[in-house]
């Protein structure tokens, strides 16, 4: 195994960061809950476990070939990913004010309708794959991982995600009006925005 202990905790904060910046699985989630409390979100969290899997697996196995036939590869796509953060953490906080809307396709009753909801999203967010191809290269060297490396990235990249999503749809189960409140949303999003573009500023220096 290549990836040290520190590198894997890097990663696990910034997927912990990530996850509350609110975008489509936010969406999802609150939708459900709302109309039909944490029996109706928890099939949708894993649903997006899917999702959290088959990202990272093919941003790994695309970027490792890369960045094993291309001199200097890696310190690129650090600065990609360096890039990527500071642009998204940027992009929340310019729109901190933005409300988190409700789409009744998502709120279709049964387990099987939550996590089928929840693959979909997950599958079809184009910011889901841009975050793997932006995130990866900066905090792992994919010229040398192992299948234990591969293993443990996947493993956090549902991990992390997943408890977030619970935990989320709990909340709201329990406290809708707190977390609909527009000025609740304002502040997680400005809290994020900055946190993002913090380690986007870290990344270059690990």
């Amino acid at each position: 195994m290549t990836a040290s202990a520190f590198d894997l905790a890097l990663y696990a904060f910034a997927l912990f960061i990530l996850f509350l910046t609110p975008g489509p699985v936010w969406l999802a989630l609150i939708a459900r809950a709302v109309s039909g409390g944490f029996q109706s979100a928890w099939p949708l969290a894993f649903g997006v476990v899917v999702g959290d899997v088959i990202w990272p697996l093919l941003a790994i196995l695309g970027l490792a070939w890369i960045t094993s036939e291309v001199d200097y590869a890696m310190s690129i796509l650090r600065w990609v990913a360096c890039a990527f953060f500071v642009w998204l953490g940027w992009t929340v906080i310019r729109n901190a004010d933005a409300s988190v809307s409700s789409d009744s396709r998502l709120t279709r009753p049964g387990k099987l309708a939550g996590f089928l909801a929840g693959v979909a999203v997950i599958l079809s967010n184009p910011k889901a794959i841009l975050f793997y191809l932006g995130v990866l290269p900066g905090f792992f060297d994919l010229s040398s991982v192992t299948a234990l490396d591969i293993a443990a990235i996947c493993f956090l990249s549902l991990l992390v995600p997943l408890i977030g999503n619970l935990i989320l749809a709990y909340t709201v189960h329990h406290a809708r009006s707190l977390i609909a409140s527009p000025k609740a949303m304002y502040r997680l999003n400005l809290s994020s925005g900055w946190m993002l573009i913090l380690v986007g500023a870290i990344l270059p220096f690990t």
